[in-house]
């Protein structure tokens, strides 16, 4: 294998990722370039690690879930494909730290107190640029991200300066629908996440983040203008063609307990079948997903960490095919809002549906 142009960077350097992104783009990738996204990609876990540690001392003694991942090489290819303006080096997602929270008030509360912390690390978006409780994206996602970028002075850090880490807060009425989501995209040929596939799907899942928006967390989705007993009556016209919930209500949860080596990948064939591999060294289990990934391209395979196996099924549920939480909320949530009626009256989410 050709070696790579070394440099203060990752990879050599950030023109030399983005030249192996754009190889990727145009169906013309080379082992070199591989080389140089993997040592980029791998070069995140340590910036990964440097932000987990943080979330994890702040939240010590609460309610709020941590958990970390690594992005996937099939969804950094499949975001480069999809989007034809994407330079690889300014791709903001590579590392992702997702914090769960009991209620929307809890996640505005940590985030306004995380962004007063003392760090070198930068803060690179405008505090409402990812805010997707306060408009949500047209698909039905609700949450908010934040993106810093890794700055350190010591020897070792100044050469990941510029790397970045996405940080998603969700509640955990947010992360029911997410996962359902993702579940969806695993027993289908939709990917209603990215508007690929039969748009129902997409349209289904919509209706049910306003459902769930309003039920629980007196806010609103995607249609705002809708009155409640039309945005159920809607849900349950599209429910009813594609057998939604009852599809999803038939998925048995995988009953492979996470071990508590921390280090887990997630290797997912098929709606039911979902491998899970332990690593007690961090170092080990990264090098172990760049060897499987290369054996098994087609496979769904995907590296987090949490410190508890609770943490993990409740962090990465797509992976167990578990939508429970979601299949309880929307019910509930139909049921809610078609009592209401049309009545004008403020009502105000119940706490706390979601326990862990």
């Amino acid at each position: 294998m050709p070696e790579i142009e070394r440099g203060d960077f990752p990879g050599g350097s950030k023109s030399r990722v983005n030249r192996a992104g754009e190889n990727v783009r145009a169906g013309r990738l080379t082992s070199e370039d591989l080389q140089v996204i993997e040592e980029w990609r791998a070069a995140h876990r340590a910036v990964l690690n440097t932000f987990q540690a943080i979330l994890r001392n702040r939240t010590r003694g609460t309610s709020i879930t941590v958990a970390q991942r690594h992005k996937r090489r099939r969804t950094i290819f499949d975001k480069l494909r999809r989007l034809s303006g994407m330079q690889l080096a300014r791709m903001d997602d590579i590392a992702g730290c997702r914090l769960i929270f009991q209620d929307i008030g809890g996640l505005y509360s940590f985030r306004s107190e995380f962004h007063k912390a003392r760090f070198y690390h930068r803060h690179r978006n405008e505090i409402d640029k990812y805010d997707y409780i306060k408009r949500p994206k047209s698909t039905g996602y609700r949450g908010v991200h934040d993106v810093y970028e890794y700055d350190v002075n010591s020897r070792v850090g100044r050469r990941l300066a510029g790397l970045y880490v996405e940080i998603q807060y969700r509640t955990l009425v947010q992360h029911a629908w997410a996962t359902a989501v993702e579940v969806i995209g695993y027993i289908s040929e939709s990917q209603p996440k990215f508007q690929k596939g039969d748009r129902r799907y997409e349209q289904v899942m919509a209706l049910s983040s306003e459902i769930l928006a309003r039920a629980f967390e007196d806010s609103k989705g995607p249609f705002p203008e809708l009155e409640d007993l039309e945005v159920v009556r809607q849900f349950l016209v599209l429910d009813r063609e594609l057998s939604l919930l009852t599809t999803l209500r038939g998925l048995n949860a995988a009953d492979q307990a996470v071990s508590e080596k921390r280090n887990a990948i997630l290797i997912l064939s098929g709606p039911r079948d979902l491998e899970i591999l332990t690593y007690r060294d961090s170092t080990e289990a990264l090098r172990a997903l760049f060897e499987l990934e290369k054996q098994m391209p087609d496979r769904d395979i995907v590296l987090v960490r949490a410190d508890t196996s609770e943490e993990v099924r409740l962090a990465f549920r797509s992976y167990f095919s578990d939508a429970r939480d979601f299949i309880r909320l929307v019910e509930d949530g139909c049921a809610k809002l078609s009592s209401a009626g049309s009545s004008s009256r403020p009502r105000r989410g119940r706490k706390g549906p979601v326990t862990r």
